[in-house]
């Protein structure tokens, strides 16, 4: 399965804070979120839950019947590199459009844009802006797991 979330870019530093926050014993989204919230400078519960997401995509959190919990997954850059690339729906298709010669977060996005599914082009007025910045962030994440490289001319592989 692949998560299609893709939450504020932050450190590995700030993810392991967000996920220290879950509990290592199934609790409910609601108190899960409110724990990302304080132990991190998430803004708001939807953010929050976004977080929540990511943090199951990368396997470093789980859901049961009882609810969230933490799993005893370690916090390694290569761990967390081939379960974005694997679990998180477009960071594939956005790093195979990555060379050696720098790509810009147009140039990325416009690889890219064929790609986008029908549904999700209905789902949203401006679809185009709301991929544009999950192309965006995808590439801020790619780059903190260490799978590309920001340059002053864009974005390489790594």
């Amino acid at each position: 399965m692949r998560y299609k979330v893709a939450p504020p870019v932050r450190s590995l530093a700030a993810l392991n804070d967000a996920r220290g926050a879950v509990p290592l014993v199934p609790d409910d989204e609601s108190d899960c979120c409110r724990a990302i919230r304080r132990a991190s400078d998430v803004p708001d519960r939807e953010t929050a839950r976004e977080y929540l997401t990511f943090l199951r995509a990368l396997g470093l959190v789980a859901e049961s019947d009882r609810g969230y919990y933490r799993t005893r997954t370690e916090l390694d850059e290569e761990t967390l590199a081939t379960a974005f690339r694997e679990n998180v729906f477009g960071a594939a298709e956005v790093l195979d459009t990555l060379g050696s010669d720098p790509r810009t977060v147009d140039e990325v996005f416009a690889a890219v844009r064929p790609a986008v599914p029908r549904w999700e082009r209905e789902r949203h007025a401006d679809w185009e802006r709301v991929w544009h910045s999950r192309v965006e962030r995808l590439l801020g994440w790619a780059t903190t797991f260490g799978l590309c490289r920001r340059t002053d001319a864009g974005y390489e592989a790594a």
